[in-house]
C-alpha cells in the first residue's frame, strides 16, 4: 500500500557526511547534559514516600497539586488510581522527617482543602529499592542492545548490526539528554518508553536493510550509495503512513493523556523522531561507511540445477 510514491531516488548518502556531523554533535551534548545535570530520577529511584488517598467525590488533581506545592513540594506525580475518587502520590524523602510525618503533614493540609479526604495507605521506598530498579533497568537496556547485535548478525551481517546498535544508542542518548538538559523527571515509565524506542528504531532499520540487501540483489550496476539511496526512497510510502499513524496516537497521550502519561509520551515523542531521523541518517550512513557491498549480502552458492553462482543471479553458471 504506498499512498506516497516517490518516483525518483532522493539522494540521503548526498548529505549523509553533514547530518552525521550534526548527529554526533547533538551526541556529545546529550552526553555532556547527562554527565553535568544528571537526570532528575524519580521516587521510583531514589526512594520517598507513597500515598494513597480517596475523597468522596472525584477528586480534582489539580486542587491537589497545588496543595502539595503549597507545602514545598515540587514536581509531585499526582495522578488517579484505579478510580476518579481515588488518588495516588509519590513524595520525595525529606531530610529530617520520615515517612510517617511526611504522610501526616500531607494529609493534614488535604483535609483543610477538603475534609472529605480518607488515607488508604502508604508505604515508603527506601534507596535500596531504587538502586536495584536503577541495575535493572541498565540490564534490560544492555541486553536489549546484545540481543538487537546478535538478531542483525544472523539475519543480515556484522556491518549492519554495528550500523543498528550505533543508531539506537544514538536514539537512546538523545532522548536522556533531554530529560537531562530540562530536568524532567525520569520514572519507571519513561525507562519503559525509552525501552520501547529501541525496538522501534530497531524495526525500522531492519525494513531499510532489507530493501537495501533486496536492492543490491536486483541492481547491480548501482553504487552501495545509490543502492541505500533507492532503499530508503522505496519504504518511504511505508514510513510516512506507520510513523505518521504512530505518532498520532502518541501525541493524543501527550495533549490529553494528562500528568500521568505525559513525560512517557514525551520520551516515545522523541524517540518516534529520532528513531526515524537515525534509521536513514545513522544506521544506513554507518553502513555505507563500513563498506557494505553487494558481496556482503549475496553470497554465492548452488543454484537448483547443480550450477555454481549466485543463487539470485539467473545467468550465473551459465556457458557464455
Amino acid at each position: 500500500m504506498e499512498f506516497f510514491r516517490i518516483r525518483r531516488d532522493i539522494p540521503f548518502m548526498k548529505h549523509a557526511l553533514a547530518l552525521n556531523a550534526f548527529s554526533t554533535l547533538a551526541f556529545v551534548l546529550a552526553v555532556f547534559f547527562l554527565v553535568t545535570r544528571g537526570l532528575n530520577l524519580s521516587v521510583e529511584f531514589t526512594g520517598g514516600t507513597v500515598m494513597e488517598v480517596a475523597y468522596e467525590q472525584p477528586a480534582d488533581l489539580g486542587a491537589v497539586r497545588r496543595v502539595i506545592e503549597g507545602l514545598g513540594y515540587t514536581d509531585v506525580p499526582v495522578q488517579n488510581f484505579g478510580t476518579s475518587r481515588e488518588v495516588l502520590l509519590r513524595l520525595p524523602t525529606l531530610s529530617g522527617q520520615t515517612a510517617g510525618q511526611q504522610s501526616e503533614t500531607v494529609l493534614a493540609a488535604l483535609k483543610v482543602q477538603n475534609p472529605t479526604v480518607e488515607l488508604r495507605r502508604t508505604e515508603f521506598v527506601g534507596p535500596q529499592v531504587g538502586r536495584e530498579l536503577v541495575e535493572d533497568g541498565l540490564l534490560a537496556l544492555a541486553m536489549v542492545v546484545i540481543g538487537i547485535v546478535i538478531y542483525l548478525s544472523f539475519r543480515f551481517e556484522w556491518k549492519f548490526a554495528i550500523a543498528a546498535i550505533v543508531a539506537n544508542l544514538h536514539d537512546v542518548v538523545i532522548i536522556l539528554g533531554f530529560f537531562a538538559f530540562f530536568q524532567w523527571e525520569f520514572s519507571l515509565a519513561v525507562l519503559a518508553a525509552v525501552l520501547a524506542v529501541l525496538g522501534y528504531s530497531v524495526n525500522e532499520s531492519v525494513v531499510i536493510f532489507d530493501r537495501i540487501r533486496e536492492t543490491f540483489r536486483r541492481q547491480r550496476k548501482m553504487t552501495p550509495a545509490q543502492v541505500i539511496d533507492h532503499a530508503i526512497t522505496s519504504t518511504m510510502s511505508r514510513t510516512i503512513i506507520t510513523h505518521g499513524s504512530t505518532e498520532a496516537m502518541v501525541l493524543s497521550m501527550l495533549l490529553f493523556g494528562g500528568p500521568t502519561l505525559f513525560y512517557f509520551a514525551l520520551a516515545l515523542t522523541i524517540g518516534i523522531l529520532f528513531g526515524i531521523y537515525s534509521s536513514i541518517f545513522v544506521a544506513a550512513s554507518v553502513a555505507m561507511w563500513l563498506g557494505v557491498s553487494r558481496e556482503d549480502l549475496v553470497k554465492p552458492g548452488t543454484r537448483k540445477d547443480g550450477k555454481d553462482g549466485d543463487p539470485d543471479d539467473p545467468n550465473a553458471g551459465a556457458v557464455v
